[in-house]
This record gives C-alpha cells, structure tokens and sequence, in this order.
C-alpha cells in the first residue's frame, strides 16, 4: 500500500511545537492530527477518525501523577487493545540501547523509531502499517464469508467441507446411528457434538469414550456399570457410560478397537435398546443415540475378522467422512486465523496477525497430524511470539524451510495470488502436467484452470511438458 492522504494519523505528544514541526513533515502524504492528551486521542477514535496512532515515548501525556511517562504506556496499549478494532501502534524515542523498542514490541507495538528521528525512515514505517490496515481489513471482510458452525472449530469454506456441513444438518433431526470416519485429528468429535447440539436432544448429556483409553475389563465396566459386589473391589452401584448419555448421545471413538469379545454385548444393546449392568439380571431401558468414530477402515477389520459384520451394520447406517487438511489447504488461512484469536485471548498475549511468509509455508505443509496439529502449531506460535505478529521464526523446524525467502510482502490480494499459484504449481505436478486430472484434484473446470494459468503468469511455466502429456490431455478432454 502506497502512502495516501486517506490514512488518518494521530501523534500522540505532550509538546506540540514537536507535533507541530512533525505534522508538517508528513502532511503532504498523511491526514496529521495532534493529540496532546489520551482524552483528544479516544476521542478521535471514537468518531472513526483514527487509523494508525503514532506515540512519542519521550512525552506521552498519560493519566496519573507518575514521575516516568513510559510507565503509562503498558496501561495504554491495553486500554486500546479493548477497541473493537484493531489500531497500529508505532512509536519514536532517544533509545541508545533498543530497550524501549524492545518493551514496545513486546507489549503490542508495531514499529519502534530511534531518536534522532529520520523522517523517511518513519515514512516506511507508516507505509508498513498502511499494508498492515489493508490486509486486517480485506481479513475482516473474508471472515464475513466465513461458514458457521454449531461448533467452534469446525470451520471451512471447501467444498469438502460445505458437504460435511450439508450432512450435518440432513442427519442431525434423526436419531440413526452415525459412523464417522478419517484421519487422526480431523475433527471427528467435532462432528458428534454439531450433530448433538442440532437434534432434539441438545438439552440432554453428550458423552464421550475412547474404546482404546482403557482395557477390555475396564472398558465393559465403563460402557454399561456394575452393581454392588459384581466384582473384588465393588462396594458401590456405578452407572456406565450408556446410562449416563440416557436422553442424549454417546460417542464412542476409535470403536475399531473394541476386542472381539465386547462386540456382541454392544450388538445386544443396540438391538434391544436396553443393558443390563455388570453383576445384574435386571435390565434397563435406554433411549440413547450412538455416533462412533474411527481411523481405521472397518470393511477391512471385516475381511480379518476383527470387526463383526452385523455390528457394522448397526453402527454405520449413516457415514460421514472428514477429508484430511492437506485436500483442503484453502481453509488452512480460516482455520489458523481462528485458533491465532482464540490462544491470544486464552494466553492475554498481544498477538493480533501473521505474516504472508508465515501463511506460506503453513499452505505448504502437508499436516499428518491434520487440524490438531494446526492448532498446536498455532498454540506455540502464539505463546512464543516476541511481538504483535505470527513470523517465519515462529514456526517449527520441521517447517519453517517452505517459506518462501523471498517472499515480497504485499496485501492480502497478493498472499492470495501466491497461494493459488502454489496450488496450480502443485496440482500440475501431480498429475505429470495433465491439465484435465490437474483440474479435477482442484476440483474446477479445465477452462477455469486455463483462466488461472494466464491469471497467474503460469503459461510460461508449461514448456516443459511433454507433447506427449498435451496430447494426452486434448483426447480425454475431446
């Protein structure tokens, strides 16, 4: 973003000769105001009068009788943290030692300039936070788009995941059984609990169970209770897991482990809607709806005898399957902006953005771990970060190495344009240049794919392909 006149710029000073002086230096590319008081400066901000705040940590007027103004500047920044939108803070001050840039970074600033003031050096700094503005205005905007979810997290604006969510509504007002299947980590409990909060059964318990948490013996004690004396150690009646989802939903994860000998008992109560606890001949009625989930392919336990055919069939009269994160690397912008805004609250840290280079190498990664470890990746950025931005330095080893070094910055447009570029990039090697096959793993027409090679200066790029593969493509498209 260039310099412009529509950037509204307030000088935060207790001198106004020096605000003065200032003022004139920049006006002919800023819109100045002089604030000698926090009282003028929220002032501005409340009638929008306000983009970027630049501070004078020398002078600042702050409220109080405190002999040190920099001690007031902590007070501030969390006074303007509590805005409803996001301001950036510079400021400028005598600093031989860097000690006070450091503590201004540290506490939310965006930019800190050393005493004697270069005047074209704060020109940068205002054209940084110019770009800064843009791209927290075109995220905004973005996220105005965004899905919802009846669940926090489940977020994503794929196509895979626009079916997710369609299968969510069509299943939850029934109470079939529900079989969800994927990888590790990409949100499968997740998916129980929107199905839950969207039935008829939102106001009764959602219980949930991992079969491969506990042994066999345990695991049937934890499923169905037992009574007084049912086994050594028994002194007390213990309801189980069924009985405490009565009226609601269970969810039983990872229901590929459950042992061979447990199976049965499970058909049992699926059949008769009804168990009988461990020790007991008595048997109690149950109104309970089961979603189970699991990482394995059950037709495959099946053809191994691991998984009993008929249990199969009673738990999977619905299946839904999550697509892992790397078929759907366009939520991966949506999804790590959301966990960045919800661990900067839990932790209080003044963690508000991250870089292009930062985006770049999270699209680039291949995530085994799926969501979950985006959402760690995300956590320990979040508590690690120095200043008021996610960066490359942030990432972890495994990596930091795919982002791009020469990456030039830029708004939110430009991320973009990468992104997709490094998509088609990708999409294209896989398929050995086949632009048809290219086309359908991106899921697009052949013709929009044409459109994005142009787009994106790509066509350059196709000179080494063979004939061969050209041909190929121009028969299966005829």
């Amino acid at each position: 973003m260039e310099p412009t006149t529509s950037l509204r710029i307030i000088l935060l000073d207790r001198d106004p000769d020096y605000g003065v002086l200032l003022k004139n230096l920049l006006s002919a590319e800023y819109q100045i105001q002089l604030g000698e008081s926090e009282t003028a400066l929220f002032e501005y901000i409340a009638s929008a009068a306000v983009d970027i705040v630049l501070i004078n940590w020398d002078r600042v007027p702050i409220s109080g009788n405190s002999a040190n103004p920099a001690q007031g500047i902590p007070a501030l920044i969390a006074r303007l943290a509590k805005l409803p939108r996001e301001l950036p803070l510079l400021a400028f001050g005598w600093d031989p030692q860097r000690e006070h840039a450091l503590q201004f970074m540290r506490w939310g600033g965006l930019d800190f300039f050393p005493q004697p003031l270069d005047v074209q050096e704060v020109k940068f700094g205002l054209i940084r936070a110019g770009r800064r503005l843009q791209l927290l205005h075109d995220l905004e905007r973005i996220r105005s788009y965004s899905s919802t979810s009846p669940v926090p997290g489940l977020l994503g604006n794929s196509k895979q995941m626009q079916r997710i969510h369609q299968m969510i509504q069509k299943v939850a007002p029934v109470s079939t059984s529900v079989l969800v299947t994927g990888e590790s980590g990409t949100g499968k409990e997740l998916v129980a609990r929107a199905i839950h909060q969207l039935s008829s059964r939102a106001e009764r318990p959602f219980v949930a169970f991992s079969i491969c948490a506990l042994n066999e013996a345990l695991i049937e004690d934890e499923l169905f209770g037992h009574t007084k004396g049912a086994f050594t150690g028994a002194q007390q009646p213990r309801i189980g897991r069924f009985e405490e989802a009565q009226g609601g939903t269970i969810f039983l994860d990872e229901i590929g482990d459950l042992s061979l000998a447990l199976q049965p008992k499970l058909l049992r109560v699926l059949q008769d809607r009804s168990l009988q606890r461990l020790g007991s001949n008595q048997t109690v009625p149950l109104d309970v709806r089961l979603i189970c989930a699991t990482n394995q392919p059950l037709e495959t336990l099946q053809d191994e005898s691991r998984f009993r055919r008929d249990l199969f069939f009673r738990v999977a009269v619905m299946r839904l399957e999550l697509p892992p994160l790397r078929d759907r690397a366009e939520d991966i912008p949506l999804l790590a902006g959301y966990y960045l805004r919800e661990y900067a609250s839990r932790y209080r840290r003044p963690v508000r953005g991250m870089s292009p280079g930062y985006l770049c190498a999270l699209a680039g990664y291949s995530w085994p771990g799926n969501v979950r470890q985006l959402q760690n990746v995300i956590e320990r950025g979040v508590v690690l970060c120095e200043g008021s931005e996610l960066g490359v330095e942030d990432l972890p080893a495994e990596i930091r190495p795919l982002a791009d070094a020469d990456w030039p910055g830029g708004s939110f447009h430009q991320s973009l344009r990468s992104f997709k570029r490094e998509l088609v990039r990708k999409a294209l090697r896989a398929q050995g240049g086949n632009k048809l096959r290219a086309a359908r793993e991106l899921q697009i027409s052949r013709g929009y794919l044409h459109r994005l090679l142009h787009e994106l200066d790509l066509i350059r790029e196709e000179a080494p392909v063979s004939t061969v593969v050209e041909a190929e493509t121009t028969m299966a498209a005829a």
